[in-house]
């Protein structure tokens, strides 16, 4: 997985921790997660068409999932990587 970030803004900071903490939760030891800082590489976000921070982008597996925001809503995170079905 991938999150997407610009510096350490308290957002940022939230949607770093809410992902630790469903991962754990959820995942546990299954997951690698990436934290790409479009502050220190802007570049980088065309790659997965970023079009607001934070945003997380699950590849695998397929198909691809984007996930935007601070992850608080965790039903609609553990949706939005297929952990739970859509009700």
């Amino acid at each position: 997985m991938r999150l997407y970030v610009a510096g350490q803004t308290p957002k940022s900071l939230r949607a770093l921790a809410n992902l630790k903490r469903i991962c754990e939760e959820y995942l546990a030891g299954k997951y690698h997660i990436e934290i790409i800082d479009l502050l220190e590489n802007p570049q980088l976000a065309s790659s997965d068409q970023i079009l607001a921070i934070p945003t997380l982008i699950r590849n695998l597996p397929e198909p691809m999932r984007k996930i935007i925001g601070d992850l608080s809503n965790i039903e609609r995170v553990l949706v939005g990587l297929d952990l739970r079905p859509r009700t």
